[in-house]
């Protein structure tokens, strides 16, 4: 746990820019500690900016481009992550897409260490490498396709914001930091907000 050489950065790689990944970027880049590369496809539109880290001048344009250019440890790739090579070389894999056939790709792997953060609604999860294999049935069931951390809305209103997935970014930041610094960590937390 924790493998860090001394006076060299983690080396992380976060798989989407959006609900979570905006607010968790944030919080490790704070920190100076973390070489942080994170993959997302998406581009930023106007509906994201109640309950995600953007602003109106950054509509349009690739989250991770967003993300690259205001945090100095970042280095933003505009791709889907669709195989394990691609999750290769990193310290530990953080999973903030809302996309089942990336959990999959993770859990189905033996050598990486990843960690697997999601919001729904006012609930949230945590759940790790760490966690035992004959949970992962039921960690992997649900819809196909994407799904937002504000629940099953139609509409999206600055009074219906759910802010659960800020939550679950701070406890990840924090779980994180532990796992790095050889702390004990556990292998799931979940949430009700």
């Amino acid at each position: 746990m924790g493998r860090r050489k001394k006076n060299s950065k983690r080396k992380i790689m976060i798989i989407g820019a959006g609900g979570i990944g905006s607010f968790l970027i944030p919080l490790l880049d704070k920190t100076g500690l973390y070489e942080i590369t994170v993959f997302d496809p998406d581009t930023v539109e106007t509906k994201n900016i109640t309950y995600q880290n953007f602003t109106e001048e950054d509509v349009e344009k690739f989250k991770v481009t967003v993300m690259d250019e205001r945090y100095s440890d970042v280095t933003g790739e505009p791709y889907k992550v669709l195989t394990l090579k691609q999750v290769k070389g990193f310290q530990l894999v953080i999973c903030c897409a809302d996309n089942l056939a990336v959990r999959r790709t993770l859990y189905s792997s033996k050598d990486i260490e990843w960690l697997d953060l999601r919001a729904q609604g006012r609930n949230g999860a945590l759940i790790s490498y760490l966690t035992d294999p004959k949970f992962s049935d039921m960690f992997l069931q649900g819809p196909e396709g994407s799904f937002s951390c504000q629940g099953e809305q139609d509409e999206i209103t600055p009074e219906s914001v759910h802010f659960t997935h800020v939550a679950v970014a701070g406890m990840a930041a924090q779980w994180i930091q532990r796992w790095f610094n050889g702390e004990e960590v556990k292998d799931k937390m979940v949430i009700n907000i």
